[in-house]
């Protein structure tokens, strides 16, 4: 196990105009990306079942239905293969550029696609070649948007500048309940032929604004400075293993197992409550967006705090308590408690797993140097995050054939929460670092 570094924190700097574009950039670009998460999460839980799936068994559609949202989990941890090496060779900026087309384009796509009415089998066979895709440019996200930020950011602010890449996911999903809370309204008929497309046709606003932003971002003055070294061309996946980083990597993996209970909270829970117990879509979806709006507050000072005491104690704080919380929140399903629902889920999703959310990309992006940070990065959250994705659908299984088993959906959220703790135990504490100095503690 390594030790924390004892080292007197200094005054943080002051932020620079490219320290602000770098976050502004992080936060459009995220936004983007959780737009249309939520979007299709909600398709995948409320809408898919009916149209795309053709089964006489609804719980076997509604299976399929959020299998299709894994599917895009598959291909991540083979992209950020792919966009660990672009972004470590080639620019962050580059990567940056590449996955908000790719997730903006595949996106609008699906919201063209045709129904299982209309072309049979072919309906489900496009969605998951376009979830696909999402899934391989999606990869870089995270990694290539937090490692903008954290080498753009002034000494002792890195948790609180790389916290815009997960702020800015709250602000998608806020985003995106605001388009789908008067679409999930329509009447049945309305919704399942023309009112889902809406949401996945109106991202290519949101991609506009984030490409026009992202465009003018500058390349961070590390990152540059390391090009001009010897090893600009060497491949990060290599340097990652001579170095002896694949420990770090598996850290990394196993800690974002804690974003887990996020995505069984949002989609198993939004199915669990609306298809099997019966509660109002608009009552979930309010919970959603009220909980998000309460986060984009949070993150940013969770993100300070952990600037101050460090990266683990907050993170740990985030993934133990809100494995915690998810009890009361699927009970609260389970009895269609609603006031408890939005209490228990404001609580979980807007406080608690706020904390997870402010300290992750700094925690995770900080145990790697400059020339292999996207690729260890990316690698490990990826292949990490690979579980969550299916997690609404191991979930919808362990929920038995009614689908209104919650406790065993409860038990997975509160393993996978002590996975993570553990891993995040095991890692550096960097917060007092000089960022030249990340990667380069004893081992």
């Amino acid at each position: 196990m390594d030790t924390t570094t004892n080292i007197e924190v200094e005054a943080p700097a002051p932020a620079s105009a490219n320290s602000r574009k770098s976050a502004v950039a992080a936060w459009i670009g995220s936004a983007l990306e959780y737009y249309d998460f939520f979007i299709y999460g909600s398709a995948a839980a409320l809408v898919f079942n009916h149209i795309i799936f053709a089964s006489d068994d609804p719980a076997l559609a509604t299976i399929l239905s959020l299998a299709t949202f894994a599917i895009a989990y598959i291909a991540r941890p083979l992209g950020s293969f792919m966009m660990g090496y672009i972004g470590d060779v080639f620019g962050r900026k580059t990567v940056m550029l590449l996955t908000l087309m790719g997730m903006g384009v595949c996106t609008f796509l699906i919201g063209l696609l045709p129904t299982y009415e209309q072309v049979g089998g072919w309906a489900p066979v496009a969605l998951v070649f376009l979830r696909l895709c999402q899934g391989l440019a999606v990869a870089g996200e995270g990694a290539g948007a937090s490692s903008m930020t954290l080498e753009h950011a002034p000494h002792g602010r890195r948790a609180f500048f790389s916290s815009s890449t997960m702020a800015g996911t709250q602000a998608g999903q806020v985003l995106a309940v605001a388009v789908f809370l008067p679409i999930s309204a329509l009447p049945e008929e309305a919704l399942f032929s023309w009112g889902w497309r809406v949401p996945f046709l109106l991202s290519v606003v949101v991609m506009a604004i984030a490409w026009w932003i992202r465009r003018a971002v500058p390349e961070p003055e590390v990152f540059e400075d390391r090009q001009t070294g010897s090893g600009k061309t060497e491949n990060p996946l290599r340097v990652l293993i001579r170095l002896g980083y694949l420990p770090d990597v598996l850290k990394v993996l196993f800690a974002a197992f804690a974003s887990i209970t996020s995505t069984l909270s949002a989609i198993y829970g939004l199915n669990f409550a609306v298809q099997t117990m019966g509660v109002e879509r608009s009552t979930m979806l309010w919970v959603i967006v009220l909980a998000n709006i309460v986060a984009i507050v949070a993150i940013p000072l969770w993100a300070r705090l952990a600037d101050r005491i460090g990266r683990r104690p907050v993170f740990i704080l985030g993934t133990l308590g809100s494995a915690a919380l998810i009890w009361p929140f699927l009970w609260s399903i389970a009895q269609r408690d609603v006031p408890m629902i939005f209490a228990s889920g404001i609580l979980m999703s807007g406080v608690i797993y706020a904390a997870y959310s402010g300290s992750a990309y700094a925690m995770f992006s900080e145990q790697f140097e400059t020339r292999v940070r996207m690729s260890g990065t990316a690698i490990g959250t990826q292949f990490g995050f690979a579980l969550g994705g299916f997690a609404p659908t191991i979930a919808t299984m362990l929920a038995g054939p009614h689908l209104d088993n919650w406790v065993p959906v409860a038990i997975m959220a509160s393993v996978t929460g002590l996975i993570a703790t553990v891993a995040t135990l095991l890692m550096r504490e960097t917060h007092a670092l000089e960022i030249q100095e990340l990667g380069r503690l004893p081992r």
